[in-house]
């Protein structure tokens, strides 16, 4: 048996939500796709159609039949079977259908969860199942009938604590096993990556080249699926699955596809083995409010995190989560903004310039003047998780220094400003020995930033400061020409 699975859910099933329009000429599609009912959705007046996009590690298809040998190979998901949903995403949009933004929440967002009290929101729907599959088979309950009804359990559970997190009512619910995302990839003819670095990782089987490549349905699940070894552990693999989407989502967009009776087939018979949607979602009709959006008005972002490296009063290592701030900012998607608060707050708060540059252009070296050991070397190592090109790293040799600050020739480059903006918020000072791609940070004893203890840099904005929180990766859209590079 394999160590431990990094079980990802397909989140390739967006596509369903954007691009189902063109299953219009798939008669079969409506009568023969799997639905759950009572799960206790819609009611909300909030401007939009919020939908619950979760993934699971079932080793059986969307009506229960269990996949073949083959099938089960193919997903190098190994021999331990659980009801895991380490792959949950709110996908928000306005009801006059003019965009799409999926927020990937972290499977350890640390929330409260009905019946169970404080947790992380992926226990939510496994615990609650077992709980109540356990309750009911002690009633004489069939075994068929307490797996159907603590399956509804642990979905209400789930969508009533991302409901609580987020400040908004669950108006749909879409679930899809790991053979989804096989099926949907290969159905596309595969989906085009690209890694900052080769990887080659045991327990994922993930084993690629640095580059551009295009992946099929087995590999591109290692891809999605590998944790370890990764800079950023879990949120690097989050970013990872929300450009993988991305390019999903451009090739289903694309004219070859949409114009393609046999792939729109293709993709139809993967959505009716892999996926289960509530049965008041009319997703057809849904989906003709959509037939309009174009790639670049799909957008992949991340819930703000209060501290992505927490840790309970026990010793379990959580992200810790703000539902305040989280509501914050779920709400002012629908206006543009990741902050919803009032322009009083706004101006009271910190705020950081952080001006979109690729980090690979920007060499950064780190000199620590803060007198505790190690901390150059963990800011470095965060900065280069975000992509920067890393420089020198040592202990500064300069004036002492009081308060971290970063050098660069000019301080109102958009290179120092970014860089700035992923420590925190450090100040910038004019250093015209510096060459003109070259910024360096100078840590202090006041630093407090990434890479304190190990922990990574977060892109942070303005409005997330403004709002309580940090963002774990900067937005990702689906109109962009090719696929962002990553770890």
């Amino acid at each position: 048996m394999r160590g431990p699975q990094i079980l990802v859910a397909s989140l390739a099933v967006l596509v369903l939500v954007v691009t189902g329009f063109a299953w219009r000429s798939v008669d079969s599609l409506r009568s023969n796709i799997a639905t759950a009912g009572g799960l206790g959705l819609g009611g909300g007046a909030d401007g939009a159609v919020d939908i619950l996009m979760v993934g699971t590690d079932s080793r059986t298809d969307a009506h229960g039949n269990a996949l073949s040998q083959a099938e089960l190979d193919s997903l190098r998901a190994g021999d331990e079977v659980a009801s895991n949903t380490d792959t949950i995403v709110l996908i928000r949009v306005p009801n006059d259908g003019s965009s799409a933004t999926a927020i990937s929440i972290p499977r350890d967002s640390y929330v409260k969860v009905p019946g169970i009290g404080m947790s992380k929101i992926n226990a939510a729907y496994g615990a609650t199942k077992e709980t109540k599959r356990l309750e009911l088979v002690e009633q004489g309950v069939t075994d068929a009938d307490a797996e159907s009804q603590s399956t509804e359990a642990g979905r209400e559970a789930l969508i009533q604590s991302v409901a609580d997190l987020t400040g908004i009512t669950v108006d749909h619910y879409a679930e899809v096993g790991l053979l989804g995302f096989v099926l949907l990839t290969d159905a596309v003819g595969g989906v085009d990556v690209c890694l900052n670095a080769p990887v080659d990782e045991p327990l994922s089987g993930a084993n690629f080249p640095a580059g551009e490549q295009t992946l099929s349905g087995a590999d591109a699940l290692s891809f999605v699926r590998q944790r370890h070894d990764l800079p950023r552990g879990d949120l690097d693999r989050i970013v990872r699955q929300q450009v993988f989407m991305a390019s999903l989502v451009r090739s289903v967009l694309s004219a070859k596809t949409l114009s393609n009776p046999s792939t729109l087939n293709q993709l139809s018979g993967a959505v009716q083995r892999s996926v289960v949607l509530d049965s008041d979602w009319d997703i057809l009709e849904f989906a003709t409010r959509l037939q309009d959006l174009a790639g670049g008005k799909v957008k992949f972002e991340t819930i703000p995190a209060v501290d992505i490296n927490g840790v309970t009063d026990y010793g379990e290592s959580i992200v810790e989560v703000d539902p305040a701030a989280v509501e914050r900012y779920v709400e002012g998607l629908l206006d543009g903004s990741a902050d919803s608060s009032s322009a009083d707050d706004r101006d009271a708060a910190p705020t950081t310039d952080a001006p979109q540059v690729d980090p690979s252009s920007v060499t950064v070296d780190v000199a620590n003047d803060s007198g505790i050991d190690g901390l150059a070397s963990g800011v470095a190592d965060s900065l280069g998780a975000l992509g920067y090109t890393g420089g020198t790293v040592g202990n500064y040799e300069g004036t002492s220094v009081s308060t971290t600050t970063i050098q660069a020739a000019d301080p109102d480059s958009d290179a120092a400003k970014a860089v700035a903006a992923a420590l925190g918020g450090v100040d910038v000072s004019t250093d015209d020995t510096l060459a003109d791609n070259t910024v360096r940070v100078v840590l202090a004893a006041d630093y407090s930033g990434p890479g304190v203890g190990g922990a990574p840099a977060a892109t942070t904005t303005p409005e997330l400061v403004a709002s309580g929180g940090e963002s774990p990766a900067p937005p990702i859209d689906a109109g962009s020409t090719g696929p962002a590079c990553v770890n």
